[in-house]
């Protein structure tokens, strides 16, 4: 991300020693704690909104459950943009610019008075979290540690992170019960303008070195990027990921209706659909200790492929709950391992130097499925009138997630740059 400068090798944290290891380990703190703080307020507080906003507002859940798609779809479009400023700036102005972007916008929106209004605070929302989230995240850690200290990183990052929504969901629920929606949201923007504004603004700091899986040659060029749009791993891992963020969102917003359309009572399609955020944990886990002993690559796909059989048996045991709730422990152990596996795949065969736009290029498709296939499921069920077709059909998507996965296993980890290629991407790299 920035230009490397020589230090000591170490083997736990790529090359830092002393302060520079000290440091990497302080920016996985900070950014653990500016992930779940931003993910809380910035995403997760949306739900407990919805309906006293659109009581407010006179407009339906719907018409503001329109803004928040909005929102994801700003994110979306702003993936590869993010990337590239990460790649040649670092983290350290974006995701603070980023944050102190979010406390302006949960600020703007706790005076909304129209729709029209909310939509445009989403769109900023948007804007902020592509700044500041995930993928901002992950091209801070990814350039701090190497191939062997990354996946623990992650995984610290990830694990912390994932209690986002345990936290501030009751938080907001209290807080708009005890408050207000509107009182709540200043509340928020004052959490969020206090832990992480700081944290991204003294603690981020560009990487000492480069972290890729080989170093390299001092002046030489990233990456070309007709080697990485040529590569058939690049695709195979867009296909996979995109594939298994749609089969999880289609699940995440339509459990809870299949269960109770099976005879379940409300109480316990949520409270088995809430099994998700503990059993991601457990998967991000499972997956951290396994790839020391097998290919990353492998150990998801083999997860994905367990959530197909799981999701594709729900409609055939739907009515028994103790069958339901280990069809959903099946399905939520791959529910978050795509967020830890895919920047380890990508670190893994690419120059890091380019981490951030191809995954932010990988990131494009993945949102717009996330923002669209609930919407498809929801066509689908009404089409068919059952969700058997909406699961089966999502029990496909996991299919070819996991195939599209293990078939990368097939080519080499790591993607050199071709020696024709240099010539145009010093041209490419000074322009």
């Amino acid at each position: 991300m920035t230009s490397p400068r020589t230090v000591a090798a170490d083997p736990e944290v790529g090359g830092h020693l002393g302060v520079h290891r000290g440091r990497a380990r302080r920016i996985v703190a900070a950014l653990a704690v500016t992930q779940t703080v931003g993910y809380g307020t910035l995403y997760y507080a949306f739900a407990v909104f919805l309906t006293p906003l659109a009581t407010d507002l006179h407009t339906t859940t719907t018409a503001v459950t329109g803004t928040f798609t909005a929102s994801v779809l700003v994110s979306a479009a702003l993936a590869v943009p993010v990337g590239r400023w990460l790649d040649r700036r670092g983290g350290r102005a974006l995701m603070t610019a980023g944050s102190l972007l979010g406390v302006l916008m949960l600020l703007a929106w706790s005076q909304v008075d129209s729709l029209w209004q909310l939509y445009a605070v989403q769109v900023g929302i948007g804007i902020a979290s592509a700044a500041s989230l995930y993928e901002a995240a992950f091209a801070v850690i990814i350039a701090w540690h190497t191939p062997a200290a990354r996946a623990n990183a992650l995984l610290a990052l990830t694990v912390v992170a994932g209690f986002a929504s345990t936290i501030f969901l009751p938080l907001t629920g209290w807080l708009v019960a005890a408050h207000g929606w509107r009182t709540a949201l200043l509340v928020l923007a004052a959490i969020l303008a206090l832990l992480t504004v700081p944290l991204d603004a003294l603690v981020i700091r560009p990487a000492p070195h480069t972290t890729g899986t080989t170093t390299p040659a001092p002046g030489s060029p990233p990456i070309s990027w007709r080697t990485v749009f040529t590569d058939r791993v690049f695709w195979l891992l867009a296909v996979s990921f995109t594939a298994n963020m749609a089969a999880i969102s289609v699940v995440t917003v339509h459990l809870v209706a299949a269960l109770t359309s099976w005879g379940h009572t409300p109480t316990f399609a949520a409270g088995t659909a809430g099994l998700f955020g503990v059993l991601s944990v457990a998967g991000r886990l499972a997956t951290t200790g396994l790839q020391r002993r097998y290919r990353t690559s492998t150990v998801v796909a083999v997860l994905f492929a367990v959530q197909g059989v799981a999701v594709g048996l729900l409609p055939f045991i739907g009515r028994n709950a103790i069958a339901v709730i280990a069809a959903v422990i099946g399905f939520g152990l791959g529910f978050g391992v795509a967020a830890i596996a895919k920047p380890v795949l990508i670190a893994d065969r690419y120059d890091t130097r380019r981490y951030a736009t191809i995954a932010g290029t990988i990131v494009v498709p993945m949102t717009i499925a996330k923002a669209g296939a609930p919407l498809a499921a929801a066509a689908l069920h009404t089409a068919s009138g059952t969700y058997t077709s909406v699961l089966l059909a999502t029990a496909a998507l996991c299919a070819l997630a996991a195939a599209s996965l293990w078939a990368t296993s097939a080519y080499p980890r790591s993607v050199s740059l071709p020696p024709d290629t240099r010539t145009a991407d010093l041209q490419e790299k000074t322009s």
